[in-house]
């Protein structure tokens, strides 16, 4: 019986020992095929290109490359919440920003919680939004459109990314804050929609991402009015900040993070975070993210605990103003 009892013993501590040697192998060779990252937005629009950028910055670092899925709808929500019910076996990764992960939560009924349901992984870039119009608008400066917009109310057109979303929530304090009122015109699959019925005539106004409303900005297809921060971009040090053109203290920041499914082991989280930090650390990355208006977070921002910490403190600025501007999901 005792040598039974010893037998047993050493055979389930020998299976113990294998199984863990195998885990370990197993994460010492991941990642071992692709990396899907998710994209909550139609391709061509700003996260997307910010996504395809770091993509290919990180497969140096991973040895596999980062394959982009766009999986678009509901603001975001639909992409975003891909990603909260995926597999945390980190060949499953998710690009989301202020809007998928601080503003949609205050405006929709979700399926998943945006802080409790994904693991961070780091804080991208961040980039304020730019005040555009169509090349035919009369106005040349911020404050002429806006005298021109409460002369002529409910004339204008806005395009939007849908309720709730980022350039939706900017419409509407736009409105409050300017006593104007605009036609608010969703679109579906992001910003790169609307910007090509922007520069196309087709819509007037828009409150932007400087990733795709930037490029149309310098390239003259369209007007821009101002920048929703307190200092210029260096990319475009022509335009001035809302306080410099009339509105003043209307700031708003888009910004950019990485996540994975909740319970994704932390030694994936910690190859991925490499990974991205990395990329971020690359000159060609850096200048390609610069001239689409990007600031990229330092450093010490780019780590998971630094990603949870601005993301839980925009929830806290931004969750009352929403509820205060009546902003709903439609």
């Amino acid at each position: 019986m005792k040598r039974f009892r010893r037998e047993f013993l050493f055979l389930a501590g020998a299976a113990v020992a294998t199984f863990a040697v195998a885990t370990v192998a197993a994460g010492q060779g991941y990642p071992s095929r692709p990396v899907i990252m998710v994209v909550p937005y139609a391709a061509g629009g700003p996260t997307d290109t910010i996504s395809r950028i770091v993509a290919e910055g990180m497969r140096a670092s991973l040895g596999q490359p980062v394959v982009i899925e766009n999986v678009i709808g509901a603001s975001g929500t639909i992409g975003a919440g891909r990603i909260a019910h995926a597999s945390g076996d980190g060949y499953t990764v998710g690009m989301g920003n202020w809007s998928t992960h601080v503003l949609n939560s205050a405006i929709f009924p979700l399926g998943y919680d945006v802080l409790k349901d994904f693991e961070p992984i780091s804080a991208i870039v961040r980039e304020p939004l730019l005040v555009v119009g169509k090349k035919t608008i009369p106005a040349n400066d911020l404050t002429d459109l806006i005298e021109w917009l409460r002369t002529n109310p409910g004339k204008a057109s806005f395009g939007t990314t849908g309720s709730g979303g980022a350039l939706h929530v900017a419409g509407v304090l736009f409105q409050n804050e300017t006593g104007t009122r605009l036609q608010l015109v969703p679109y579906r699959g992001g910003a790169g929609p609307a910007m090509h019925d922007l520069v196309a005539g087709q819509i007037d106004l828009m409150i932007d991402l400087s990733a795709s409303s930037l490029p149309q900005a310098l390239a003259g297809s369209i007007k821009a009015y101002a920048v929703t921060a307190d200092s210029r971009l260096a990319a475009a040090p022509d335009i001035p900040t809302v306080d410099e053109a009339g509105l003043p203290g209307f700031y708003i920041s888009n910004w950019h993070g990485l996540w994975a499914p909740k319970g994704t082991a932390k030694r994936i989280i910690a190859k991925l975070n490499a990974a991205v930090a990395n990329s971020l650390a690359n000159p060609t990355i850096r200048a390609r993210l610069a001239k689409l208006g990007q600031e990229i977070f330092p450093p010490e921002q780019q780590t998971p605990e630094a990603l949870y910490t601005i993301q839980k403190a925009e929830i806290e600025k931004w969750w009352p103003i929403i509820k205060a501007t009546g902003i709903k999901a439609e």
